[in-house]
């Protein structure tokens, strides 16, 4: 048995006996304790802060004195000095052992600290970036050693940090004879660490050393949106986020109608390749002003998006995937370069999109498989990604199925007659009381209800503007209940409503929510055409979630998971009784937020997490809905409200939806159901 001290570390419980006069941060690295260290020792850089516990013991068996570490010393008064040190930490370069110790590794000085995501289920983020920052102290030059300063560097490094032999970018060159001499020999360097693709380099070389930070882009590519997260790649933190229009919309506002400019004109897909990454540049500049921090400071990003946006983006013309068999021009997780895609980052930034599942399921819904592991739940839970192109993940840890459905912009506001995108004064929600068919309703920048005091005065700066994505929803599904939309989805005339909020227009009716008119606003109304705009969009995502369950062989899911930035503001009352997503409990379905940012988040902060979504993708299984038969069957019934063929039992005892058809005058639909069905069937 060893007479050495025994050093214990907490939270991970590892445990050695080591010399006298042993450095903590060397006992830790010794015993693969994740303690952190940039400067490698040398009590700059103050990332290996440690707790010593003193006392007795008796979990661990050791009772710990005083003196159990070495005295405080000058290089640690130093830091403290000029930056402060929280009382009772050390520095764990500077503190050696003297006898049995107990240390506590607090979070932010493990390497791969725990990043929680800000979100009602809080996820943590193991740190593990592809880009690290490392201090060196370098031999200088001698005559009697004629090797080149960048060997010199690469030696010590491998020395100090046991990195593999490094290659560098000829930009690193250019710098490094003046930042080794600015720095007396001393030196930072961002190293990419490498992966399948690049062999480990230095990216960049800092004089001294370099106390600032190293950044990476979690991107998440949408047909509508583009919405960027910049994160310090030595925290995890999230510094900055933003998000502008895709420029391409310009060119269609669905996926297929770019594919078809694509083909309609010679130089369509090379068009819309270089204005989404102009786009991209423009969101890049936003954010680092937003952050105030120099663009060349970011030195990794990762890539989520659809099929069809992850060809443009690449400059592949997505002709092939606007025709079966649908096929990619490659699946596989990419690593490139920024310059590659004429991106303005650092000029040796790496970036890493994310493995398509299929033809119509892209690497956005490999980032929200990531980003909620289905593929890991015991229960069964159907998670949808609800946006333009909807992408829906049904499984648990038996197996996990995967499909898209084209759901078109309606559900963000788009091809509706008082839509808008949710800005200040859009209508995001809505109740319609089923008695007297008046609305309230609430609107974005504004806390207040509608028939609340000081709501005019609250709403006067932006006015009332129209009607979001989330609004529209909870718009027709509030009249649904209130008897105004018949379950084949008419809007019925005021006699039958008993509201004059009901009105003909054209051949139809159309429901008044609001009159700004008199103020100089617009008059918002929900009009038929919007009805079956909505109908036709929800029909499309609740047959893929069927389609999903006729291929698991169930009729019910455990949970649902409704992903995406507008999913985030979906009522869940309200997305079932539309009959946007399959009958259950309300409180069995949650928000994810943006999964699929987040999963890009993860996989950028974590290099193990892209291994990981690489064999997860392989083993989902695609489903094509086109050329499923049943889809259609699916689509038809679902285009009713809810459905005309599921019984919805679940969402029946909760809500009391009325038994209405407007077409017969307040006939009895449900016969008529009855009747329709036995005819199909």
């Amino acid at each position: 048995m060893s007479n050495d001290p025994l050093v214990i570390f907490t939270p991970s419980g590892k445990r050695g006996n080591f010399p006298v006069g042993t450095p903590i941060l060397t006992a830790a690295r010794q015993l693969g304790v994740d303690l952190d260290s940039v400067c490698g020792g040398r009590g700059i850089c103050s990332k290996c802060q440690i707790t010593p516990s003193f006392g007795e013991f008796p979990k661990h068996g050791v009772t710990v004195y005083e003196d159990a570490l070495s005295e405080w010393n000058s290089v640690e008064q130093r830091y403290d000095d000029i930056r402060g040190l929280t009382k009772g930490r050390r520095l764990g370069c500077q503190a050696t052992v003297q006898g049995d110790v107990v240390i506590d590794v607090p979070p932010e000085s493990q390497v791969h600290r725990q990043v929680v995501r800000k979100r009602a289920e809080a996820r943590e983020i193991v740190m593990n970036p592809s880009t690290r920052l490392y201090y060196v102290e370098v031999e200088e030059p001698d005559m009697h050693d004629p090797s080149g300063d960048l060997e010199r560097l690469i030696k010590a490094l491998r020395a100090d940090w046991d990195l593999p032999q490094l290659e560098a970018d000829l930009g690193v060159l250019t710098g490094l004879q003046p930042a080794l001499r600015k720095g007396e020999w001393k030196v930072t360097c961002a190293v990419h660490l490498g992966d399948d693709t690049f062999s480990p380099r230095i990216m960049q070389v800092w004089p001294g050393f370099y106390d600032g930070s190293i950044y990476g882009l979690a991107v998440d590519l949408g047909s509508t949106t583009i919405a960027a997260h910049l994160c310090d790649l030595t925290t995890g933190e999230v510094v900055a986020s933003s998000g502008i229009m895709n420029p391409q919309i310009r060119f269609g506002e669905d996926l297929m109608s770019r594919v078809s400019y694509g083909m309609m004109n010679p130089s369509g897909a090379d068009e819309m390749t270089k204005a989404v990454r102009e786009g991209m540049n423009a969101l890049f500049v936003q954010i680092a002003s937003e952050a105030e921090i120099d663009r060349n400071l970011i030195v990794d990003a990762v890539f989520v998006c659809n099929p069809v946006m992850h060809h443009l983006f690449l400059g592949i013309d997505p002709f092939e995937l606007g025709q079966a068999p649908f096929a990619l021009a490659t699946s596989e997780a990419l690593a490139l370069r920024t310059l590659e895609l004429d991106l303005n980052l650092h000029p040796a930034a790496r970036v890493y999109i994310l493995p398509c599942i299929a033809g119509h399921v892209g690497a956005d819904a490999a980032a929200v498989a990531l980003s909620e592991a289905p593929d890991k739940s015991d229960d069964l839970v159907l998670v949808v990604d609800v946006g333009t192109n909807a992408e829906i993940l049904l499984g648990n840890k038996e197996k996990v199925l995967a499909c898209s459905s084209p759901t078109g912009p309606a559900f963000e506001g788009a091809q509706i007659s008082s839509g808008q995108r949710a800005a200040p004064g859009a209508i995001e929600r809505i109740e319609i009381d089923p008695v007297t068919k008046e609305p309230r309703f609430r609107v974005i920048g504004c806390d207040l209800w509608s028939d609340e005091e000081g709501f005019e005065a609250q709403t006067a700066a932006t006015g009332i503007t129209g009607i979001c994505g989330s609004g529209i929803i909870e718009a027709v599904a509030e009249m649904r209940l209130a008897g105004i939309v018949d379950g084949p989805g008419l809007i019925g005339s005021a006699e039958q409503t008993g509201t004059d909020r009901c009105f003909p227009e054209g051949r139809t009716n159309s429901y008044l929510v609001h009159d700004g008119t008199a103020d100089g606003g617009p008059k918002i109304t929900v009009t038929n055409v919007d009805i079956r705009q909505i109908q036709m969009a929800k029909a499309a995502l609740y047959s893929g979630a069927r389609l999903l369950m006729d291929k698991f062989g169930v009729d019910a899911v455990d949970r649902v998971v409704l992903a995406g930035a507008f999913g985030a503001h979906i009522s869940p009352k309200h997305a079932m009784v539309l009959g946007m997503i399959p009958d259950a409990p309300f409180e069995k379905v949650t928000s994810a937020g943006n999964a699929a940012g987040t999963g890009a988040r993860i996989a950028l902060l974590n290099t193990e997490a892209r291994k990981d979504i690489e064999t997860t993708v392989q083993n989902i299984e695609k489903i094509e809905t086109a050329i499923e038969p049943r889809f259609q069957e699916h689509f038809v019934n679902a285009s009713a409200i809810p459905n005309s063929a599921e019984p919805f039992p679940i969402l029946n005892s909760l809500v009391d939806l009325p038994n209405i058809n407007h077409n017969q005058g307040g006939g009895d639909e449900e016969a008529g159901g009855r009747r329709r069905r036995r005819r199909r069937a």
